[in-house]
């Protein structure tokens, strides 16, 4: 077993040190030694070292006997075959490291809140502006979230004297454990509201209708999600706000379909205007386009309309508008049609299959 250092040189202390100059040497080296700063090799036997050092020399009864008799005058102190560390000087580094520091609870930021909104093919295509109401908890307007009523300050906790924790030291066979908890009284908080604020009464928060104005960019999508930051539940203690996410969902259209960025639309025409030929007008998100049908065209024929689909959300350009023909059998003639049909029949022959 490696032979104990004399504790005056552990500290790098006189044997006349004053109690003040043992605790301040203390202090320094448990500072730099302790393993949540430093990481090296060894520092957490030196902090051990430091620790044990302080234990007896902090302590005027283990003082003198150490003075007296060296390391045969401690035993018993720290326990049969220790080191020398002792889990008692905790609540002395816990002080040198956190004096005068808030221990309160970490700051609870506002919950989200999520709000579903139904919009057209068209508004989702160009973007717009949509109003919308939402009831959240926000801030006490009358204390500002503060939950003292105005004019009043919160108190400083007594139990733990502001520090919104606190420490409690037990006895062992192993020696002294100091743990450290949230305060019973004020929760972490190291107040107290002695006054509350009538209009909430003391939470520092209420409930609230809010119309809020949404911007919808042109191109989004079914099932985009939009981030309105700081809009969700407000903070407790004046902590940062949560934020409001708008999910958006976009109704089914009459005749167009979307396929991404592409616009889908079914032209229906007839016999006469697919064999011939025809110029008609075909329906997109904007307006209203001339499309020529060349003679001969066949059912399931494509024609693009380039750039009229939806414009790209985060980059320039549109998708297009895809035009499918569409020939319809008429389900009822009249006796006049029924008759030119048969003579078209008559004089047109089968195709024969290319097979």
């Amino acid at each position: 077993m490696r032979a104990k250092r004399d504790y005056y040189e552990v500290l790098g202390i006189g044997r006349n040190a004053t109690d003040e100059e043992i605790k301040k040497a203390f202090r320094k080296l448990a500072f730099k030694h302790h393993p949540d700063h430093n990481h090296n090799d060894g520092a957490e036997e030196k902090f051990k070292e430091v620790n044990e050092a302080y234990e007896v020399l902090s302590d005027s009864d283990k003082r003198s006997a150490y003075d007296r008799f060296g390391h045969s005058g401690t035993e018993g102190i720290f326990g049969q075959g220790s080191e020398g560390f002792d889990f008692g000087g905790f609540g002395d580094i816990f002080d040198a490291f956190f004096s005068g520091a808030t221990t309160r609870q970490a700051p609870q930021r506002g919950a989200d809140l999520q709000y579903r909104i139904t919009i057209t093919l068209e508004e989702a295509a160009f973007g717009c502006e949509k109003e919308i109401n939402i009831s959240r908890i926000e801030n006490c307007s009358l204390c500002q979230g503060t939950g003292s009523k105005p004019g009043s300050q919160p108190s400083r906790c007594p139990n733990c004297d502001g520090a919104g924790r606190v420490h409690r030291i037990q006895q062992s066979i192993f020696g002294r454990f100091t743990t450290t908890a949230t305060c019973p009284k004020c929760y972490g908080e190291g107040r107290i509201i002695t006054d509350p604020c009538p209009q909430c009464r003391g939470t520092g928060q209420e409930k609230r209708q809010r119309s809020i104005s949404i911007s919808i960019p042109a191109g989004v999508d079914d099932g985009s999600q939009i981030r309105l930051s700081g809009e969700g539940q407000s903070g407790t203690r004046g902590d940062p706000s949560g934020n409001l996410y708008i999910a958006v969902s976009i109704a089914r259209h009459e005749v167009f379909r979307r396929d991404d960025d592409n616009i889908l639309y079914e032209l229906p025409i007839n016999f006469a205007q697919a064999a011939l030929g025809a110029e008609v007008e075909v329906p997109t998100l904007d307006s209203n386009l001339k499309l020529k049908i060349p003679a001969g065209s066949q059912t399931d024929t494509v024609f693009r309309l380039k750039g009229k689909g939806i414009p790209h959300l985060r980059r320039r350009g549109s998708g297009d508008q895809l035009v499918k023909l569409l020939i319809v059998t008429p389900d009822s003639l009249t006796k006049h049609q029924r008759q030119l049909f048969q003579e078209l029949n008559d004089t047109l022959s089968i195709p024969k299959d290319k097979g």
